[in-house]
């Protein structure tokens, strides 16, 4: 195998691919880097028997053939070539010679024979998104995915379309983030359970910036492909059920508060800055003077914080306690000035809504005093 390219673009489809590889697998081909100059292009693979990333590298095909090459320094190597036109070649013995300049580098490789084949996925249906939609919707609601093994459907996202409304959905047993976006009138119906590594990597591979740009979803009874067409992801599915999600959003709230979300957030994180340990054993609590201010405090071995904020309620006054973090988190995920929070006593889940319309839930359980 050789080809010439240019350092940077190898650099990019480097660190692409890169972001579905584990630097500790107990499988040691998995710390490598697939590289096939075949069929007139070369690609580039990295896969961890979960997720797996495929990126196009423009290049001149000297030699077709393939290789495996260690993932960490072939990174580092490329990165400090000296000029930008390089030359990767290997040889029979799968030594990879990776040439810039006056600059040479030759480093052990495995033959591709012995990398695991990424599953094939058919393309005959597809279903297109926005790129910027879907990253929103990622970013907006990753946090709240499980880190409990033990759940597996809670250890990804859920992402749902009933023909008109494209919904993704992440629940921890604590918290749930809900996004929804309009999507027409003839989009596909789909319910699907993606893991969250696998979309934790789409998102910053997804263009964020233009409205134009879109990602085609493939998918097959136990795997999902997102194409983006120089770059290819490629996920196993989590099978389900997963959480019947409608059920817990309670409709009839006992307090209704609306805030502005800034002065809000800023208040918890002020609060957040003294909890340094348990946030379970030091809680930020939320609790009503009246109805038209909201105390914000919380006690540590650090010290204390409290501080006040205008608001409007209706129902039943409130005083409760949440873990910091998940407050924080879904604050941070809503960009309108205003919220709706909707209280159920002392012991029910708070829910965060927007005053108008329904784009975004956001439910949070309380510390038990």
């Amino acid at each position: 195998m050789k080809f010439n390219c240019n350092k940077s673009d190898l650099l990019d489809s480097i660190v692409i691919v890169q972001k579905a590889i584990k630097t500790n697998s107990t499988v040691q081909i998995l710390d490598g880097i697939l590289i096939q100059a075949e069929d007139g292009h070369v690609k580039l693979t990295g896969y961890d028997l979960e997720t797996g990333i495929e990126a196009d590298l423009e290049s001149d095909i000297i030699e077709e053939g393939s290789v495996v090459v260690n993932s960490k320094y072939f990174g580092e190597i490329v990165k400090m070539l000296p000029d930008e036109m390089t030359t990767v070649e290997s040889d029979d013995r799968f030594n990879v010679s990776i040439s810039s300049g006056e600059a040479n580098t030759v480093l052990k490789g495995n033959s591709a024979d012995s990398y695991p084949k990424i599953p094939v996925i058919e393309t005959d249906s597809k279903i297109t998104v926005s790129q910027k939609l879907l990253k929103d919707m990622i970013n907006s609601t990753i946090f709240a995915v499980s880190k409990d093994g033990t759940r597996q459907y809670l250890t990804g996202c859920n992402l749902e379309s009933d023909g008109s409304t494209l919904t993704m959905v992440a629940i921890d047993g604590f918290r749930m983030a809900l996004r929804r976006a309009d999507v027409g009138t003839d989009f596909p119906v789909m319910n699907f359970i993606i893991p969250g590594k696998a979309l934790t990597e789409a998102a910053k591979i997804f263009d964020g910036n233009n409205e134009n740009s879109e990602v085609i979803i493939y998918n097959s009874a136990n795997h999902l492909l997102f194409d983006i067409g120089s770059v290819r992801i490629i996920s196993r599915l989590i099978g389900g059920p997963f959480v019947n999600y409608n059920a817990i959003i309670q409709k009839n709230p006992k307090t209704i508060v609306t805030i502005d979300r800034k002065n809000l957030l800023d208040a918890v994180n002020r609060a957040a800055l003294i909890i340094t340990s348990d946030e379970r054993r030091c809680p930020v609590q939320v609790k009503m003077k009246n109805a038209s201010t909201l105390l914000i405090s919380a006690t540590a071995d650090a010290g204390t914080h409290k501080e006040t904020i205008k608001i409007d309620t209706q129902g039943e006054m409130v005083d409760i306690d949440f873990n910091s973090r998940y407050m924080i988190d879904a604050l941070k995920a809503i960009e309108d000035d205003e919220i709706r929070i909707e209280f159920n006593g002392g012991q029910g889940p708070c829910i965060i809504v927007p005053t108008q319309g329904d784009s975004y839930v956001y439910l949070i359980l309380p510390i038990r005093r």
